[in-house]
């Protein structure tokens, strides 16, 4: 895209990494493509539009940089786009987005901008009052953000056939019928427009390459589904489909991806980006039989990670997972305490948690369990049950977060009829931000829970019995990039002591 074309859609991810991850964000977290930038790029191209990316989470860019790009290139539409590269990641990019929105209005004001996203999607009228944005996409987004610039096209747009947006007329705020969900993902959604991303600044997660950690680059993230069938209380991945359910790209068309990003970018690191990928085995097991000739061909350099439940993992799929250059599995475990895990409508027993672990790990496979404290029916005593099953888990690497109600999710509805203290601001739904504010329980504070989070993630990680398995396992530098690791120290306002009276 030269400067000299006209550009019908600019799409920008904001950034704010330090905001969100402090120091952590500087070297230990993943820098991800955007995912849904990408693909809405794609969609808006098969239907002819000249479209751009600004990815300022990976450029560093700050809001007047962009700010001033968006001015040099005069598009007929900006698309703020704020997903995050997990669900929950859509509300604290709000962070980033609301700077980087008001200062394209400042710089540029008479181009239009709409903001897409999970945590729009949750609040479109909300965002659209608080947020220097002409509209709010109220859905997934694609079908959306197209008809709008065919609409802006025109001279005299007829903002009501545009699905999925709110937006201000005559002072009030106007809602337009939803826009269908892409059924045809491989004809619509077949895949990122890779070519107009910084392909060189991504990177994965330091555990994902723990015994080879210079091989964070090149990377990639993709997705073979959309959407989730089931009802976490917390979770909020189904916020922008409007429902719960499960689309599905061929195998034929993963692969095809995968095999440009093999080729044209030597990406051997990659993620899954589904929040569910290990659950249709006929879906899983074409994928698999598709990488398995790949990795072979490439010595077994493919090196992936995927989300997956305990009751979808069949032993009997692991050999053909890790064939296929599956390194690492995370499991949502969340609580040590059925009772908790009940609650939050994750009923699975503590017995079968620890087989599926052991069995994923004998298959070579590594696991990272993710650990919520401070759910609904959380105390002290069930929060140190979910960190000793950790611990007897003894997983490759540990997520702990402290349970949030995040816009989208039922915890969310429920928080706010019942009045449940929430953050004040998009930062604080963070686990990293200063000021992180997770949900009080009946027995335990916001303060009480934060806490217990952050020694939990130090005594995990320090713990004699994990740094020996680590060492065994990926060698001593990787041992050692962990000790260097827990040294980052989290600023916590919550935690904060409060100066005394004068």
């Amino acid at each position: 895209m030269t400067d000299q074309q006209p550009l019908d859609l600019l799409l920008i991810t904001p950034g704010g990494r330090d905001a969100i991850y402090q120091e952590l964000g500087e070297e230990l977290t993943a820098v991800e493509p955007p995912l849904w930038a990408g693909l809405i790029a794609t969609y808006c191209r098969l239907k002819d539009h000249r479209v751009a990316i600004i990815d300022s989470e990976a450029e560093r860019w700050g809001p007047e940089t962009v700010a001033k790009r968006v001015a040099e290139l005069k598009p007929r539409l900006v698309g703020m786009i704020v997903y995050g590269h997990q669900p929950s990641a859509s509300t604290q990019m709000m962070t980033a987005a609301g700077p980087a929105c008001r200062a394209i209005k400042a710089e540029a004001p008479e181009v239009p901008v709409i903001i897409v996203g999970g945590h729009v999607a949750a609040l479109p009228e909300r965002t659209l009052r608080e947020e220097a944005v002409d509209f709010a996409c109220t859905g997934e987004g694609p079908v959306t953000v197209e008809t709008l610039v065919r609409a802006l096209a025109s001279d005299a747009p007829d903002l009501s056939q545009v699905p999925g947006i709110v937006y201000w007329e005559g002072g009030e705020v106007r809602r337009t019928l939803s826009a269908p969900l892409i059924e045809d993902l491989d004809h619509d959604l077949p895949g990122s427009s890779w070519d107009l991303l910084p392909m060189d600044r991504y990177r994965a997660h330091n555990w994902q390459c723990f015994g080879d950690l210079g091989a964070r680059k090149p990377y990639a993230s993709i997705y073979t589904t959309l959407g989730c069938p089931y009802k976490c209380s917390f979770c909020c991945i189904n916020a922008p489909f409007g429902k719960n359910g499960y689309r599905f790209r061929s195998p034929e068309a993963v692969l095809k991806e995968i095999d440009i990003l093999i080729e044209q970018y030597g990406v051997r690191t990659f993620k899954i980006v589904d929040e569910m990928f290990v659950l249709n085995e006929k879906h899983v097991t074409a994928i698999c039989e598709g990488l398995i000739p790949r990795n072979e061909k490439l010595g077994g350099a493919l090196n992936l990670w995927a989300y997956a439940r305990v009751d979808t993992v069949k032993p009997a799929m692991l050999d053909m997972l890790r064939r296929a250059g599956f390194r690492w599995l995370a499991l949502g475990i969340e609580s040590g305490s059925k009772h908790v895990r009940d609650g939050a409508k994750k009923a699975l027993k503590s017995e079968d948690i620890v087989g599926i672990v052991r069995a994923i790990q004998e298959a070579g496979i590594n696991v990272i369990g993710n650990y919520i404290f401070g759910l609904p029916d959380d105390d002290a005593q069930s929060m140190r049950e979910t960190l000793d099953l950790a611990k007897e888990l003894n997983c490759e690497f540990a997520n702990f977060y402290s349970a949030m109600a995040y816009p989208g999710s039922p915890l969310y509805n429920t928080a706010v009829e019942k009045g449940w203290e929430l953050p004040d601001a998009w930062s604080g739904f963070s686990q990293h931000s200063y000021d992180c504010k997770p949900l009080a329980t009946e027995k335990a504070t916001a303060a009480e829970v934060l806490a217990f989070r952050d020694a939990a993630f130090n005594e995990y990680f320090t713990n004699p019995r994990y740094l020996k398995m680590v060492d065994q396992r990926f060698g001593a530098s990787t041992s050692v990039h962990i000790r260097q690791m827990t040294r980052h120290s989290l600023r916590r306002k919550l935690l904060e002591p409060v100066d005394a009276p004068a």
